[in-house]
């Protein structure tokens, strides 16, 4: 999940998180998690002050923001000697679950 602002919202994206009105997390959401952005709808956000948006993956990278390939060698690298212990193993699979699901899988990129 990354959260975006709107400007960068492209269609065909996925929400991770329900949208409300102005971004303020009360009140009855506007659009749903799980919605498929379509120019129309983030036309409409853009009208009802919505600033960013929460979506699925991870498909936009921005300049000095380091790669899932460099997240996951940081990760070898911190747990490299310390392997053999299975608590260790257990923390170090938990991580690098956590990474792929909040990078949007093996790469986070969309298919353009």
């Amino acid at each position: 999940m990354q959260k975006i602002p709107l400007m960068l919202a492209k269609a065909g994206m996925i929400l991770a998180r329900d949208v409300f009105r102005g971004n303020a997390p009360i009140g009855m959401p506007i659009c749903g998690k799980g919605t498929e952005l379509t120019e129309t709808l983030i036309a409409r956000f853009e009208n009802m002050d919505v600033q960013t948006v929460h979506v699925e993956g991870h498909p936009v990278w921005e300049e000095g923001e380091r790669s899932f390939d460099d997240l996951l060698r940081e990760l070898d690298g911190r747990f490299c000697k310390t392997l053999q212990n299975p608590l260790n193993v257990m923390l170090y699979d938990i991580y690098k679950a956590y990474l792929i699901k909040s990078m949007g899988g093996d790469s986070g990129r969309q298919a353009e």
